[in-house]
């Protein structure tokens, strides 16, 4: 049998990690997509500092589930478009400093 990789291990450490958590927080089926998230989160803390990161994902969550929990707008829908914020605000701030 192959060695897993120390990526595969990661992916699969974070992948039950979000799935417990899901589970403890009675969200389940709520789908995540961990790479975005991860890339959104690298994306700050490269940007502009690395404890953006955090705060980041927590805010792109927070406003998610205000829009979602008041009707605006469905999760899927709500995510994206404060995701896309978020980029657009990380883009223009690496441009400035480019």
């Amino acid at each position: 049998m192959a060695e897993r990789s120390e990526q595969e291990i990661t992916r699969e450490s974070i992948e039950l990690w979000v799935e417990e958590l899901a589970h403890h927080l009675e969200i389940e089926g709520v789908q995540i997509d961990v790479d975005a998230v991860l890339s959104l989160a690298g994306t700050a803390a490269h940007t502009v500092v690395r404890p953006a990161a955090p705060v980041t994902t927590f805010l792109i969550g927070y406003v998610t589930g205000l829009a979602e929990g008041s009707g605006q707008a469905d999760f899927t829908r709500a995510s994206r478009a404060a995701t896309r914020v978020a980029e657009n605000l990380l883009e223009r701030r690496a441009r400035a400093e480019g």
